[in-house]
């Protein structure tokens, strides 16, 4: 989310205050021999800035005469170098911000989105930090091949005795001194998306699914102690020697004997008893000499 805001614009910010620069110089000759005099020089460079390429024409106080005089070095292979990255690097962020607003679902499909996303990221990191600095290093070369100082040395009229040459007008710097500092910011700002992106890819989703190693060899190291601590309780302790133990033992049978003697005694108290029955002949009742019931007879001895 915040390479979608944030990078199209930084972008834009870094190309476009080094690709559409333009400096203008001015130096004031005045020759000693009064033939010519507050004669102006406007020098003009800019993007790409080939200084090589770059001439003008300067007065020789001797005579109505002129001479063409160059600047020294080449700076556009850091520059352009630089812009295209900008460039690349805008073009890229709006494609991404179309991905992620309408074409989510692709996106995260078979986790080949965010896993060509990441590479993206991290290959812009590195050529912004290497764009930046070889910028930051062109722009103080030509900030040194563009200083008054050494051009006056180059034009022939200012390196006479007695001739008057000065810089009424130097370069403004500012443009370019903005678009290294939004190169590098560019850099922080790629550098630190490389995280939010990486949180995207199965990489990171695996390892917050499966434990590490480390962690897993801990638990299970931590297992094994509880275990054992808690076994160390079943076991007699190794302190109380032979004879404590052999007297645990016996003090252990007698009690064992106690308990069957017990038993035994409970047992023997306890009985069990049917009631007894007794069969008797046949007989007759008689109350008020009338028969009452004939048949066996059945005692029953009740306990």
């Amino acid at each position: 989310m915040c390479m979608v805001i944030f990078a199209p614009i930084f972008a834009i910010c870094a190309f476009a205050t080094c690709g559409g620069y333009h400096g203008h110089l001015q130096i004031k000759v005045d020759c000693a021999a009064r033939i010519q005099n507050n004669l102006s020089i406007n020098i003009d460079f800019g993007y790409p800035f080939r200084l090589q390429q770059v001439h003008f024409r300067a007065p020789l106080c001797e005579a109505m005469r002129e001479e063409v005089v160059f600047f020294n070095g080449d700076f556009s292979a850091a520059a352009q170098f630089f812009v295209t990255i900008g460039v690349l690097a805008f073009l890229y962020s709006l494609l991404a911000t179309v991905v992620y607003v309408f074409y989510q679902n692709k996106y995260l499909k078979n986790n080949r989105g965010p896993l060509v996303d990441f590479l993206v990221t991290v290959i812009f990191s590195l050529t912004w930090l290497l764009s930046s600095c070889s910028w930051a290093k062109s722009l103080n070369d030509i900030k040194t091949a563009t200083n008054p100082t050494e051009m006056l040395l180059l034009i022939a009229a200012c390196r006479e005795k007695g001739n008057r040459c000065a810089a009424t007008q130097e370069p403004s710097w500012s443009r370019l001194n903005t678009s290294a500092v939004f190169g590098f910011v560019n850099v922080v700002l790629w550098s630190g998306n490389i995280w939010f992106v990486f949180k995207e890819t199965g990489w990171y989703k695996t390892g917050q699914r499966y434990p590490s190693r480390t962690s897993s060899r801990k638990r299970s190291s931590e297992m094994h102690e509880r275990l054992y601590s808690e076994s160390s309780f079943d076991q007699p302790d190794e302190n109380f020697g032979p004879f404590r133990q052999e007297s645990f033992t016996e003090s252990r049978g007698d009690f064992d004997k106690q308990v069957q003697r017990q038993a035994s005694i409970n047992q023997s108290q306890v009985s069990f008893s049917l009631p007894e029955t007794y069969l008797g002949k046949t007989g007759f009742y008689e109350r008020e000499n009338k028969i009452v019931s004939q048949g066996p007879v059945i005692f029953v001895n009740e306990m």
